[in-house]
């Protein structure tokens, strides 16, 4: 019998088969919104402040006033002022408004895009009333239990005066009644306004759908890529596509679901690759494609927690320990590296060197003929030597991986024999016990008494150990205090370059804001639909 291998990712794998692989490829952190900052600017973003220290992680709600700071300069800034048209299309997750709802401080558009069409924050389980919740179950479970309180003090503010027990009026009574009642309405109500606060498609600065409806939602993507191409074809443009796809609740088409062998994840990975190669073909129509350098990636790993029952709803991460929101565990931040640029780059090149998310701000500020900042630590390097060949080295000695502020590894690329080292300072305490994850809950901490902090660090050998699961000792390593020192001396030194600068994703700038709310009609009756359905 013969078995013929079926390729479930047929457009992406052309990507790879005409283009560069990049093996070891990293986020700058394992969450969308800090990995995200990262990219556009070439910095860690614990330089921008994308960070947070109490366990925000993202930006939690369209209407905060948390953002990438306008000081902070994107790729898309440096390429517009060379003349490139730019846009994004998709997801952003880096902030909308500072003080009111139309001010757009943090929008793509004052991040140095053109054009803007797509989600400001992000897909989220939230938007379809998914099992998988990420804001709306806990949201209501404070409700209900200040709802139990506030009743109980009704009851006992009624009873006391009825009884003549408290010389309370009775305007406070009634008042706590009604804030009783407003809470239980609130509660009701919470989901429906989570999908109208949060699940918007916006075109540059004006709100299209409200809420979105999520069927249409790829086609909608497609069409806008499709325009975006066919306006700006004679000219130098960058253009950002950042999918909705492979994040919860997983939303497919119809035509897509079932397809896969590996559920509604892979259902949904399905539709994406297609998505890949309808743009591959509106380059070829266009006879964009030789000119085009083309460069997919993902902002971090797989959820191992996204998961209900026997289901998997995250994604999964092969042979790399942990996973999305773990700071240090190739799992999380180890990511797909392909570009393709044909007549440029030879097809099928593998570069097995350490390679980050960030070095793409360098690399296509170089080529479109711009200068890298200087009055700032840009933390990427320029790739193009390494995917050419002419260098045979990364621009990476060290990376550091971090879990909000909090350093939680670092990696040495030991130049004179080529083996990577991996330090783990601070790990997750897995739930259950070795399972490679924090079940239970929606993702593992960086802090508190859900990490392990180690004394001495965790090493590992990357070279010959990529799934972390031999730690190395002195009785085992003979380099250890060596390779544990160099490290060290890395991180001081790198600490020594960060400057004080305000966390964008704490609890003051990340939190919902009234006044900060984009709406369609008068709020909370956001509503509209200014779509023509591209399926139609």
């Amino acid at each position: 019998m013969l078995h013929l291998h079926h390729s479930w990712t047929p457009n992406i794998d052309r990507l790879a088969e005409e283009g560069v692989i990049l093996i070891q490829h990293l986020a700058a952190a394992s969450m969308c919104t800090p990995s995200r900052a990262a990219f556009l600017t070439g910095r860690y973003p614990i330089r921008s402040g994308m960070v947070s220290s109490n366990g925000l992680r993202v930006l939690q709600w369209v209407s905060v006033s948390g953002g990438l700071p306008k000081n902070e300069t994107t790729f898309a800034k440096i390429l517009k002022d060379k003349g490139y048209v730019t846009g994004i299309i998709g997801k952003w997750h880096l902030g909308l408004n500072c003080e009111s709802a139309t001010d757009h401080c943090h929008h793509p558009l004052s991040h140095g895009f053109d054009h803007f069409y797509g989600m400001t924050l992000s897909m989220m389980g939230d938007c379809i009333g998914f099992d998988l919740s990420e804001k709306r179950v806990g949201l209501q479970r404070r409700l209900r239990f200040c709802l139990q309180v506030v009743a109980l003090a009704v009851l006992s503010l009624a009873a006391g005066k009825v009884m003549g027990l408290a010389s309370v009026p009775w305007a406070l009574v009634i008042g706590s009644a009604v804030a009783a009642l407003l809470i239980l309405i609130a509660s009701y109500f919470l989901g429906p306004l989570i999908v109208h606060a949060d699940c918007f498609l916006m075109r540059n600065h004006t709100i299209t759908e409200q809420p979105m409806k999520f069927q249409r939602t790829a086609s909608l993507m497609l069409r806008e890529v499709s325009s975006f191409l066919k306006r700006n074809k004679h000219g130098p443009f960058l253009l950002f596509v950042s999918f909705l796809h492979t994040h919860i609740p997983l939303v497919t088409t119809e035509k897509f679901l079932g397809k896969s062998l590996h559920g509604l994840y892979g259902d949904n990975v399905e539709e994406m690759d297609w998505m890949v190669g309808k743009i591959l073909d509106y380059l070829d129509k266009e006879g964009l494609s030789n000119s085009t350098l083309v460069y997919f990636t993902s902002d971090n790993g797989g959820s191992l927690e996204y998961q209900l029952g026997n289901h998997q709803y995250g994604g999964w991460n092969g042979i790399y320990k942990g996973g999305k929101g773990m700071g240090g565990w190739e799992g999380g931040i180890r990511v797909p590296g392909l570009i393709r640029w044909p007549g440029v780059l030879s097809a099928g090149r593998v570069v097995a060197e350490t390679t980050s998310l960030m070095d793409i701000f360098p690399t296509v500020i170089q080529l479109a003929g711009g200068a890298v900042p200087q009055d700032r630590v840009i933390d990427g390097r320029d790739l193009l030597p390494l995917l050419l060949g002419t260098a045979q080295h990364s621009g990476h000695e060290f990376l550091l991986h971090y879990c909000e502020k909090f350093l939680h590894a670092a990696r040495w690329h030991q130049p004179d024999t080529g083996t990577v080292w991996k330090v783990h300072y601070i790990t997750p305490i897995f739930q259950p016990e070795g399972t490679g994850g924090c079940y239970g809950r929606i993702m593992c901490p960086c802090f508190g008494e859900g990490v392990t902090r180690h004394d001495p660090p965790l090493l590992f050998d990357l070279s010959r150990d990529p799934s972390e699961t031999h730690v190395l000792t002195p009785a085992t390593e003979p380099m250890f205090h060596q390779v544990i020192a160099r490290v060290q001396q890395a991180v001081e030194r790198h600490q020594q370059t960060l400057s004080p600068v305000p966390l964008q994703l704490d609890e003051l700038r990340n939190i919902w804001t009234p006044w900060l709310q984009p709406c369609c009609g008068r709020f909370p009756l956001c509503w509209c639909d200014r779509e023509e359905d591209p399926n139609v």
